[in-house]
């Protein structure tokens, strides 16, 4: 669990770090002429550039699958199983829920929602095979490798999504450190199961769903992501039978 907790720590002291950072160039754009105009400029086009690199991580991602009916398979069963479980609804409710006890802690406004923030890292850094691979080496022999050299990359990202989705993203730790613990901690019953093929379908599911998110920060789209999140652990049992 050492590498999932310092993994979770990574990303609480990055997206920190960007709210603090964006709080300081606001109050260096106020002393400027017509700074709320350009305050907003700044946002808008930091979270266009932020979108379109979560663009090219999800199509990069999409990229890694072997078997595309498995794709296909895992999104239109697990979008039926999130549909029927509202889970997009809930995580919202939660979001909002949050956001209401964390409004003191937001200063001149954000340009993304608490649950928003939150939803869009969480999958990011959740996502691909480092998270799956290194929490199944951090249970099962105790090497931390693969989720330190994980923690400095979620570390810097989150700087980043920190300034720009603003103070969601920090919530995100939380679901790094239940998913990847749980993981660590089951890793004796998934090695099995967890083979390469079926990480890569895992990858290009979890990869779809990062797409996903960019369009609608794009404004392209209105997907109810969270209501495809079952999709992702689809793989692991279609794998099996196809």
């Amino acid at each position: 669990m050492t590498g999932t907790i310092v993994n979770a720590l990574a990303i609480l002291a990055g997206s920190v770090a960007g709210i603090l950072l964006k709080r300081l160039a606001g109050k260096f754009s106020a002393s400027l002429d017509d700074a709320s105009s350009l305050g907003l400029r700044l946002q808008t086009i930091i979270m266009q550039g932020v979108a379109l690199c979560i663009l090219y991580i999800g199509i990069d991602g999409c990229l890694k699958g072997e078997n595309a009916l498995i794709a296909i398979l895992s999104m239109v069963i697990g979008s039926i199983i999130g549909e029927l479980l509202d889970l997009d609804k809930r995580m919202r409710s939660l979001g909002d829920w949050v956001q209401a006890r964390t409004a003191h802690l937001v200063h001149g406004g954000q340009s993304a929602s608490v649950s928003e923030g939150f939803v869009t890292a969480s999958l990011l850094f959740c996502v691909g095979a480092m998270a799956i691979v290194g929490a199944l080496n951090d249970g099962l022999t105790g090497d931390h490798s693969t989720l330190f050299a994980k923690s400095l990359l979620d570390g810097i990202s989150s700087i980043v999504y920190g300034a720009s989705l603003g103070i969601g993203v920090a919530f995100s730790a939380v679901a790094v450190f239940l998913y990847q613990g749980l993981i660590a901690l089951a890793a004796s019953f998934l090695e099995p199961f967890l083979v390469e093929s079926v990480i890569a379908e895992m990858t290009c599911v979890g990869s779809l769903m990062i797409a996903a998110l960019a369009l609608n920060m794009l404004g392209v789209t209105k997907i109810k992501v969270m209501n495809l999140v079952p999709a992702i652990f689809l793989p692991i049992f279609l794998c099996m039978v196809m």
